[in-house]
């Protein structure tokens, strides 16, 4: 990485992201799991998005 200059009236802060419980859980299995087997968790995928077809962006539109 090399050095970003701040511009003037800008500071630049990096902070952790704090992790849920849940997700520091999620990370240890993923990471026990690699350990034990060698190879990567198998994920799965969220299901909250959708894609919209053609057909189906026309008829939200209208």
């Amino acid at each position: 990485m090399g050095y970003i200059k701040e511009p003037a009236g800008v500071d630049f802060v990096v902070d952790p992201t704090p992790l849920t419980a849940a997700d520091r859980k999620k990370i240890s299995e993923i990471i026990a799991y690699y350990k034990a087997t060698g190879k990567k968790m198998p994920l799965q995928k969220p299901t909250t998005k959708t894609r919209l077809t053609n057909a189906n962006k026309k008829k939200a539109l209208v």
